[in-house]
C-alpha cells in the first residue's frame, strides 16, 4: 500500500549548539502551510479565536488561548486562519531537540513529571486555559531573556509548570495516527497493546487477547481498562480510527477500501464511529484536511 504525506517537511532554525529556539511573532495571519520536522515545539496563540488547529488526525477550532506541545517529529501539524479576523495575534515558538531531555536527565526524580509529559506529548498535547495563563509570564520573559545561562532556567520552569499539569492535558492525536511508541508499566498490557498495533485489521477477540497474557477475559478487561483509561474494545476502535484517518489523507483510496483496510466490516458502522470520534464523516475529514495551503 503507497501513502504519501501531503505535509511538507521542515529544517527548523535550531543550531546543534543550542539548547533551544524562540521565535516571538506579531502577526495578522496564518499562512505556513501543514508540515512536520524533527524537533520537539512548544507553539503558543494568543488572540486568534477561530484559528483552525491540525495536529495529526486532530481538527479542531482555537480560542482566544492556546498552547501545544508537540514530541513527535512523524505528526504534522499547522494553524490556519480559517474564521479568525484578530489584527493582534501573538505567537511564541520554541523549538527544541528531542535529545535535549536525554533518558538519563528525564529518569532523575525530578524530572518524573516532565518525563510523563514528554511521553503523552507523542499524540500533541493541549494544554487547559489555567495552564496557559500561569505559564504566559514566563514564556514572555523567556521571549526577552538575553542571558544564555538565565533563558535555559526559563525553559526548564515553563517546562517543569506545564508538567504539573499532566492530568488535565488532552492528548489531540490518536495513538496509531501519531505512531507513538506505547510505554507501559505493565508487561502483560505492553504485549496485548504491541499485539493489537500490529493486528488491528484482525478480528480481535476479548478471549484471544487474555489468553496471551494468561488471564480471564473478564479479570482482563478490568485490568486493561484500569491500566489504560480505556476499555479494550474502544481501545481496538481508536487503533482502527488512526489508521483510516492516515489513508484518508495519504492516499486516494475510496472510503470503503479504507473502512476494510482499517479492521472495520461494516461501512455505516464506520461511518458512525468515524463521526461519533471526530464530529465530521470521513469524506468531511478528508475535504477538511486538503483544504491545508501547500505553497510557501
Amino acid at each position: 500500500m503507497n501513502s504519501k504525506s501531503i505535509a511538507i517537511t521542515e529544517i527548523t532554525p535550531l543550531s546543534d549548539k543550542d539548547c533551544f529556539y524562540i521565535a516571538d511573532r506579531y502577526k495578522t495571519e496564518f499562512s505556513y502551510p501543514l508540515h512536520k520536522h524533527d524537533d520537539y515545539e512548544l507553539n503558543f496563540i494568543v488572540n486568534a479565536s477561530g484559528v483552525r488547529r491540525i495536529v495529526g488526525d486532530s481538527i479542531e477550532e482555537i480560542n482566544d488561548y492556546d498552547l501545544v506541545l508537540i514530541a513527535n517529529g512523524n505528526l504534522e501539524h499547522v494553524w490556519e486562519q480559517h474564521k479568525c479576523v484578530s489584527d493582534s495575534i501573538r505567537e511564541i515558538t520554541i523549538q527544541f531537540s528531542p535529545d535535549l531531555f536525554f533518558s538519563s536527565f528525564l529518569g532523575k526524580t525530578q524530572f518524573h513529571s516532565i518525563k510523563r509529559m514528554m511521553d503523552k506529548a507523542q499524540y500533541g498535547l493541549s494544554f487547559p486555559r489555567e495552564c496557559i495563563l500561569k505559564v504566559y509570564p514566563l514564556l514572555d520573559k523567556l521571549s526577552k531573556e538575553s542571558a544564555n545561562f538565565y533563558s535555559v532556567l526559563d525553559f526548564l520552569s515553563i517546562f517543569y509548570e506545564l508538567s504539573l499539569f499532566y492530568e488535565k492535558a488532552r492528548p489531540l492525536s490518536n495513538s496509531s495516527y501519531a505512531r507513538a511508541e506505547v510505554s507501559s508499566d505493565s508487561r502483560r498490557i505492553s504485549r496485548v497493546q504491541s499485539h493489537i498495533n500490529h493486528s488491528f485489521k484482525e478480528n480481535l477477540t476479548l478471549k484471544q487477547l487474555a489468553d496471551l497474557v494468561g488471564m480471564s477475559p473478564v479479570s482482563f478487561s478490568r485490568f486493561f481498562k484500569l491500566r489504560t483509561g480505556k476499555s479494550v474494545s474502544d481501545y481496538i476502535i481508536d487503533i482502527r480510527l488512526g489508521n483510516a484517518s492516515r489513508l484518508l489523507i495519504n492516499s486516494q483510496f475510496s472510503i470503503a477500501e479504507i473502512c476494510f483496510e482499517s479492521g472495520f466490516n461494516n461501512l455505516s458502522n464506520f461511518n458512525r464511529l468515524f463521526r461519533k470520534k471526530k464530529m465530521c464523516s470521513p469524506k468531511e475529514f478528508r475535504e477538511n484536511y486538503r483544504k491545508t495551503k501547500f505553497i510557501i
